[in-house]
């Protein structure tokens, strides 16, 4: 099967969690971000599908991913059924609950993250609540960052199954390879917030060097196809909201 993914172009986003899972797992995909508009691609093939009301399970937002006749929305729940397809999550229903449970709190983390430059809502310019956004980082650097990135550091921990190298089970799962990409983001965006909150995290750290030098993750960043982060994503570096 060859899957589409669809996603705004220009940024990582949160299709890039799915990226990484259909990278690792060697599943051949479109990218249909990176497919110019006038070969069926882009914005206008995201948008045709939002708008499209013959469908009868319509996605709400992107990402959304096309399997066959299947059109599943939600990063969570794309990783969810690509885990199973894909050997990225445990074989055992208890497992599969356990990495799905995971995934569902790394989503209330990114929304945390999102949310400390735009405090007020996505609709208005982050020049427009500068203020809030100030408060809203502080508590977020201070209280939600630490007690996120603690929380995960005992899930790798308490895993003695994959020895401290896994968040579940003992075989790279999509639960990692997400966990990993909000490392890089938080680098990206908080790069002195999160070196500190990362000095009592070495199962994160090492989590992190893990993911990044498998090879075909490896691969997939140096082809020019990973976009860089930027100032229209989740993870955005606003140098006064780094403390």
């Amino acid at each position: 099967m060859v899957y589409e993914l669809y996603y705004w172009p220009g940024i990582q986003g949160r299709g890039e969690f799915v990226r990484l899972a259909l990278e690792e797992g060697g599943a051949p995909y479109v990218d249909v971000a990176l497919v110019p508009e006038e070969e069926g691609g882009g914005v206008a093939a995201l948008q045709g599908l939002l708008g499209d009301e013959s469908l009868a399970q319509p996605p709400f937002a992107p990402p959304f991913l096309r399997a066959g006749r299947q059109l599943i929305g939600q990063t969570a729940n794309i990783l969810l059924f690509l885990g199973d397809r894909l050997d990225l999550a445990p074989r055992d229903a208890a497992g599969r609950r356990w990495a799905h449970q995971l995934q569902l709190t790394i989503a209330d983390f990114i929304v945390e993250i999102h949310d400390s430059h735009h405090p007020l809502g996505g609709d208005l310019y982050y020049e427009e609540q500068k203020p809030e956004a100030r408060r809203r980082s502080k508590q977020f650097r201070e209280d939600r960052l630490p007690k996120f990135l603690g929380y995960f550091e005992r899930v790798l921990k308490s895993n003695a199954a994959g020895r401290g190298r896994r968040m579940v089970g003992t075989r790279v799962s999509h639960v990692d390879l997400s966990m990993a990409q909000v490392v890089a983001g938080l680098r990206y965006a908080f790069p002195s917030a999160s070196r500190k909150a990362l000095r009592g995290c070495p199962g994160l750290r090492a989590l992190y060097d893990d993911v990044f030098s498998r090879p075909r993750v490896r691969r997939y960043a140096a082809s020019g196809r990973r976009l860089p982060f930027n100032n229209d994503d989740i993870f955005r570096r606003y140098p006064e909201l780094d403390g």
